[in-house]
């Protein structure tokens, strides 16, 4: 007999309690030893000295979407206190000085559609077959690979099982662990036929979903989730074209009932929505009870996109064009070849995925790159390629898709915190805005695939506190 969602939440529950117990323990020296930010500080006698910080002979990328600019920045505690443009100088008394050397300070990069739980497996529903153990250990390495990058907050757009995103982000936020801000997701709640169902009727076979049927079903499982403790519950209200014949990517599996019954459940207990959501039909869905991050947004007709422009100012999009580009053309080695059916359809899509987020950019919607970075074919950490797609797919100049990366995505996690405080200052190099800064060793608006060498992002700095203090490439040669 199948396990109901009940029974198997507690079950996770259970393990993941013997795993907060066993693999903390064994693995929490080496962490705050080499990759902890504030043991970084401690062992390097800095801890006073980061109270004030100025970076001077730099160039500035505010997330503005302007030009860069040169300038200096001071630091005071978490917060930028003080940014001067030009040959203007900042008083250096009490801070610590850093010499930039020509490179650009700018926001830490924001993912707004993350899978830190994925296990960059071969196959949709590999993550059913990664034990609780070895999952959560791929999640933590996932966060501190992102971290390496230049990703200095992720907002969770599902995780491969249960608690994965929360365990991780309790422990980056308590400081025993390193990694970027994390806002957690629930497991992608779908339904039989749909999305992440693996199972067949002689098997039951878990994979990266949570199948629900029904209203009340869909309800059950989004109160257990947010009994857990997730910052965003993730529903999947349209089909996808890896998943066929259950439900294409121009169809919607989900009824109306299942989507207004979580969203309710997230608008009493102080939550978001996120979906997956390509067809016209679940993305009006979507907006009508009140979920603003969705997830693709393929196949948008015109009167969606009216609906989406009319909410422009509430609703993100994040199309995920990566994993459609390279399974359309680069998934050959993972069973994918360009002529088998799953290549075609998603080399079929490319072009209509691509003038919707030119419509949707031109109305003036806010779209978001990266997403979906999480299997072996678009593997974590190689999520900056975006930055490429949004050019030669949708049209961006580079300053747009900085912009996007930086101060948008700064927008979307404050709206997303699920304890309603948010944190409204992120994304931007401005005067009162959390220090959540990278620096990137030449000029990022000519040459956009310097982000894809994490040696290039010479500085990481997450709150006022350096993940990784500057250290220019040249100088770490001599």
């Amino acid at each position: 007999m199948r396990d109901t969602p009940e029974v198997y939440m507690y079950s996770l529950n259970i393990e993941f309690q013997m795993i907060r117990r066993h693999i903390f323990v064994y693995f929490y020296d080496f962490f705050m030893r080499n990759s902890g930010s504030r043991n970084i500080n401690w062992l390097m006698g800095e801890e006073d000295a980061m109270s004030q910080t100025l970076f001077t002979n730099i160039m500035i990328f505010d997330g503005s979407g302007e030009k860069s600019y040169q300038g200096e920045v001071l630091i005071q505690g978490n917060r930028i206190q003080k940014v001067a443009k030009g040959r203007k100088q900042i008083d250096r008394d009490g801070a610590k000085l850093v010499d930039g050397g020509g490179a650009t300070l700018m926001p830490g990069l924001i993912n707004g559609h993350s899978h830190i739980g994925y296990t960059d497996g071969s196959d949709l529903y590999s993550l059913g077959d990664t034990p609780p153990e070895e999952n959560v250990l791929i999640t933590m390495q996932h966060a501190q690979t992102l971290f390496d990058h230049g990703f200095t907050a992720l907002i969770g757009a599902a995780t491969g099982k249960a608690r994965m995103d929360i365990v991780i982000r309790n422990e980056i936020n308590a400081g025993r662990i390193s990694g970027p801000r994390v806002l957690a997701a629930s497991p992608e709640l779908t339904v039989t036929g749909g999305l992440g169902d693996a199972r067949q009727l002689h098997l039951h076979h878990e994979a990266f979903s949570i199948v629900c049927d029904g209203a009340e079903e869909f309800r059950r499982v989004a109160r257990t989730m947010c009994r857990e403790g997730v910052d965003i519950l993730k529903i999947m209200p349209s089909g996808d074209e890896f998943i066929f014949p259950y439900g294409r990517g121009d169809s919607t599996v989900m009824i109306e009932e299942e989507v207004a019954a979580v969203c309710q459940v997230a608008q009493q207990r102080n939550r978001r929505v996120c979906a997956h959501a390509r067809s016209s039909e679940s993305i009006q869905l979507c907006l009508k009870y009140g979920v603003n991050i969705i997830h693709h947004a393929t196949y948008a007709d015109e009167i969606t996109l009216d609906l989406l422009e009319a909410k422009k100012d509430d609703v993100f999009v994040v199309p995920a064009i990566g994993i459609t580009h390279n399974t359309a053309y680069e998934s050959a080695d993972w069973g994918m070849p360009p002529d088998s059916e799953v290549a075609l359809r998603h080399d079929r899509e490319l072009p209509i995925a691509s003038e919707t987020a030119k419509k949707l950019h031109n109305r003036g919607i806010r779209v978001l790159p990266f997403g979906d970075y999480a299997f072996a074919w678009v593997p974590c950490g190689t999520d900056t390629r975006d930055f490429e797609h949004f050019i030669n797919y949708f049209d961006f100049t580079p300053a747009e898709v900085l912009r996007a990366a930086t101060k948008w995505g700064g927008q979307l996690f404050a709206q997303a915190n699920a304890q309603g405080t948010g944190i409204p200052e992120m994304g931007e190099v401005k005067e009162g805005y959390l220090a959540d800064l990278i620096m990137i060793e030449g000029d990022p608006l000519a040459d956009l695939t310097l982000f894809q060498d994490k040696g290039n992002i010479c500085m990481i700095m997450k709150d006022g506190e350096y993940h990784k203090p500057f250290s220019p490439r040249y100088q770490a040669a001599e």
